[in-house]
């Protein structure tokens, strides 16, 4: 026979003295009516939610067209973002650099103001370009434009002055030009086959320089009309006039006729220039010797 153990022999003769019922009773182990029920609903739903989650995962996917470079018409790429077609923005739009393709112009469209702002390292406002309905409007310290090639200025603005740098300004309204304060420039010209026209229609018309003003007329004439009187005068100098033929017209005739009442008076062709004490001019009839002194009554009343 085999040993028993010690412990063997205490569990066996428990056993013996423990009561015994006649009609044991059995009680079942898990979930059992409404509480199985709701179980069964539960995972149900839970299971419906997810399918509902991954199908509108899925449309959501596609309608916004994700792919591994970007979403949409957005792109990823190692120089920064990149767009495609018409895109719309509802907040302000922070970047460093906006180019277009290409092949393709850039847009940038509002249906009031397009604003473009600049800020320093304070966030401070240094410089505002606003293009609006009725005006384009820039604030800066100084506004330039400059030529694709070369970098020339071709206009540049600040507060104290204007710079054009153009090799021409033309300007072409009806008008013309519009100063309210002086000009300075080295040429004024006329475009080839057109007249040059500087004009004051209510009141003076003024040029000066320290060192002298020329007027040329090459293959013209020089005209200077004027409604009352045209004063020539040289302060320190003298008037030189240099001409193969010098006329003066419309200048007074004076009375003088030396030959006897009875005989025909002749047709008189020449006439001695005569001068005024006050530097009137007038004409007198030539005779032998000079005639100023007997016409000289026409500086009473002229």
């Amino acid at each position: 026979m085999k040993q028993m153990t010690r412990e063997q022999y205490i569990l066996a003769t428990q056993q013996n003295h423990l009561p015994r019922t006649e009609n044991p009773q059995f009680y079942p182990v898990g979930i059992y009516g409404w509480r199985k029920r709701c179980l069964y609903f539960f995972v149900l739903l839970l299971l419906v939610t997810a399918i509902v989650n991954l199908a509108m995962t899925i449309w959501i996917l596609k309608v916004m067209n994700f792919t591994v470079d970007g979403m949409g018409n957005l792109r990823v790429t190692k120089e920064g973002i990149r767009l495609e077609g018409i895109s719309e923005f509802l907040l302000p739009l922070y970047v460093k650099e906006i180019r277009s393709r290409k092949d393709s112009p850039l847009v940038l469209q509002s249906d009031r103001n397009v604003t473009l702002n600049a800020r320093n390292a304070l966030g401070q406002l240094t410089g505002q370009l606003t293009v609006g309905a009725d005006a384009v409007e820039a604030q800066c310290k100084k506004f330039e434009v400059r030529a694709s090639e070369g970098g020339r200025v071709l206009f540049s603005a600040n507060e104290e002055e204007i710079t054009i740098g153009a090799d021409r300004l033309k300007v072409t309204g009806t008008e013309g030009a519009v100063f309210g304060h002086s000009v300075e420039t080295p040429h004024i010209r006329a475009e080839p086959s057109q007249d040059l026209k500087l004009e004051s229609p209510t009141r003076s018309l003024i040029m000066e320089a320290p060192r002298g003003i020329q007027v040329s007329a090459a293959a013209g004439d020089f005209k200077a009309t004027c409604r009352k009187e045209l004063h020539l005068k040289s302060t320190e100098g003298e008037i030189f006039l240099n001409a193969d033929t010098i006329r003066l017209g419309n200048l007074p005739v004076g009375s003088f006729s030396a030959a006897p009442p009875s005989s025909p008076a002749p047709q008189q062709t020449v006439y001695e220039l005569c001068a005024c004490p006050n530097g009137k001019l007038y004409l007198s009839p030539a005779g032998v010797g000079s005639t100023c002194h007997s016409s000289s009554s026409i500086c009473l009343w002229h």
